[in-house]
């Protein structure tokens, strides 16, 4: 017989080298198992898996890591003993039988919901066998702590950037479970968290939907629900990823079909954190949706996730009594204020026709303050209640009469809030009050008799106050008033004098009130704009028309500004919720139908 040509051979005729298995398709390999699975006794035997479902297993096995990615040359052909192989780690991995053949089990987990990360990333080793899984389990637990980085950082700061459309819970509930769910590896490490607005976050939360940008595009409900990049990812380190057509809930019942919010949102954030996926069936970096894991007010990592991310952090050492820090401004859900004065109607000031006492911008959210009530903006820049709230019963330490606020601010260096009141000022870590307050404003080298604004200004990250058409400004960093001041002439100008209170933007513009109208300055010639002033109640407070003529001129220097603005500014879209109510669908259970009432949502 006529020798082959060395190019014709087949890799299985080439004497002294390695015998490789030829590349087989997905539907050959289907009839190669055949024989195999016919040759098991009886009642192990599978029942023989067709060639589309064995394509979706290749399909599988080389998205989450356990088949190497599609060899630009051979397209879709896999050996057989490269499956084989990797359905046996994949079910390892997963705790079910380990048969290396695609039988009911592992047909079924392909179909489960889960994160769409891989199992096995490209750069660690996969295979153990039984015995080696065994008697390294804990010792692999080490291996897989993390992606390879972790934060530097200890103080993290995270957003909510977008929300899904048409969704079952409403943004403050989201908002909610994401905030307890970040607690919950607070609790585990030296790490804290504070929320952030604008567009700067080092872990931003998104609900996307298929093709999205990032290569991992979702796959509609079911499927894949959510994934997140390591904090060693170039572009999107920290990020998460929610499938927006997923039908997100909390608290639901045992045969709600939904996806449980908290639970994928700790999973997520472990990844966030550096962690990968897990083994355990316990853990809760287990790459499969497993539902809901309970309360988000008592949930505490198991063992085996604690260990693992204290690996990369270290401990949390707090007294029993305390709490790690996650700064949001949502209120403890277990510490609700009691006893507060009643919301009377006649006693609440109308929006549409009250001036201001203070404005201010915390986490991305605006704040407008009338009298000891105040109202509250979103992010989106949508009223979450056209009722105002009581300001001392939103933030816990503020005397309980309180007249008035004049002037609220989040400092930049350590994101407390600042109240001011007359001649005294509180300050806050989210909604609790600091020990040692209220404290005499004169501590800052302001007048004893307080102040009528103040705004931290991103700009140059001074703070400046306002009072009876002077202003200072504080250098939060040196922690004194800067030399020169107080004086007359601000860096915006002309302004309207005495201002009501002074805000800034989140991309540096500012904004002055007084009265019911307000001027916007140019953030690069810090000159008031040409249609300004403007009415407050319109562009803010989603007035349709103010009950009274507008001022007839402004108490400012300003010219040619007596006049209102033809155009009203564009309002953002609506928040888009189905219901609050647990009667008419999974709601966010009682302890947060408390906390929207507070907030004015419900």
């Amino acid at each position: 017989m006529e020798k082959l040509p060395m190019e014709q051979q087949h890799p299985l005729e080439l004497k002294g080298e390695t015998m490789v298995p030829p590349p087989i398709s997905a539907q050959v390999m289907a009839l190669l198992l055949l024989p195999l699975l016919l040759a098991l006794p009886t009642r192990a035997r599978p029942v023989p898996t067709p060639a589309d479902e064995s394509g979706e297993l290749v399909d599988w096995l080389m998205q989450y890591g356990y088949l190497p990615p599609t060899d630009p040359v051979t397209g879709q052909l896999q050996t057989w003993e490269a499956v084989t192989s990797a359905i046996l780690t994949m079910q390892r991995f997963a705790g079910i039988a380990e048969t290396g053949i695609p039988d009911d089990a592992t047909l079924a987990l392909i179909q489960m919901p889960r994160c769409s990360l891989p199992d096995i990333l490209p750069n660690r080793p996969a295979k153990l066998s039984a015995g080696q899984h065994a008697k390294r389990q804990q010792r692999k637990s080490r291996g897989r702590r993390s992606a390879g980085l972790a934060w530097t950082k200890r103080n993290i700061s995270w957003r909510v950037k977008t929300y899904p459309r048409g969704a079952r819970l409403s943004r403050e509930t989201m908002r909610v479970l994401i905030y307890y769910a970040l607690r919950v590896w607070g609790e585990a490490t030296p790490l804290t968290f504070h929320e952030v607005g604008g567009h700067s976050a080092d872990i931003s939360v998104e609900f996307l939907q298929r093709e999205h940008g990032d290569g991992s595009p979702f796959d509609g409900p079911g499927g894949m629900v959510a994934h997140a990049f390591f904090p060693g990812d170039p572009q999107r380190a920290g990020n998460v990823h929610f499938d927006s057509e997923e039908d997100w809930t909390f608290r639901a019942p045992a045969d709600d079909y939904g996806m449980d919010l908290f639970a994928v949102a700790v999973h997520e954030f472990g990844h966030s954190l550096g962690l990968t996926h897990s083994p355990s069936k316990r853990s809760i970096m287990r790459p499969y949706y497993q539902g809901p894991v309970g309360d988000p007010l008592q949930y505490q990592l198991l063992a085996v996730d604690r260990l693992d991310i204290q690996r990369l952090y270290g401990s949390r050492a707090l007294h029993s009594t305390e709490r790690p820090e996650v700064s949001s401004l949502l209120p403890a859900l277990s510490a609700l204020p009691r006893n507060f004065p009643a919301l009377r109607s006649g006693d609440l000031p109308d929006r549409c026709s009250s001036s201001i006492d203070a404005v201010t911008q915390i986490r991305g959210e605006i704040f407008f303050f009338k009298g000891p009530y105040f109202w509250r903006l979103t992010q989106g820049q949508h009223l979450t209640s056209l009722r105002p709230s009581l300001i001392a019963g939103f933030w816990q330490g503020l005397p309980r009469h309180l007249d008035k606020v004049d002037a609220v601010y989040e400092r930049p260096t350590d994101y407390r809030i600042l109240f001011f009141s007359g001649p005294l000022y509180w300050v806050f870590k989210d909604n609790s009050v600091e020990e040692g307050y209220p404290r005499p404003v004169t501590d800052f080298g302001l007048p004893r008799t307080g102040v009528d604004g103040a705004f931290s200004w991103s700009h140059d990250q001074k703070t400046y106050f306002f009072k009876d058409g002077l202003h200072w400004r504080y250098d939060e960093a040196a922690g004194h008033m800067d030399k020169g001041f107080p004086t007359q002439d601000t860096p915006w100008g002309p302004m309207p004098s005495p201002v009501d209170d002074v805000l800034s933007g989140n991309n540096g513009e500012v904004y002055a009130f007084k009265g019911r109208q307000y001027w916007k300055f140019d953030q690069r010639s810090l000159k008031p704009e040409g249609s300004y002033p403007r009415s407050i109640a319109k562009d803010w407070l989603e007035c349709a028309e103010e009950p009274y003529p507008p001022l007839s001129a402004p108490t400012s220097p300003m010219t040619g500004a007596g006049s209102q603005p033809d155009v009203q500014a564009p309002l953002p879209e609506a928040e888009h919720c189905v219901c609050y109510s647990t009667s008419t669908c999974a709601g966010p259970g009682w302890t947060l139908i408390i906390l929207l009432l507070l907030q004015g949502l419900v």
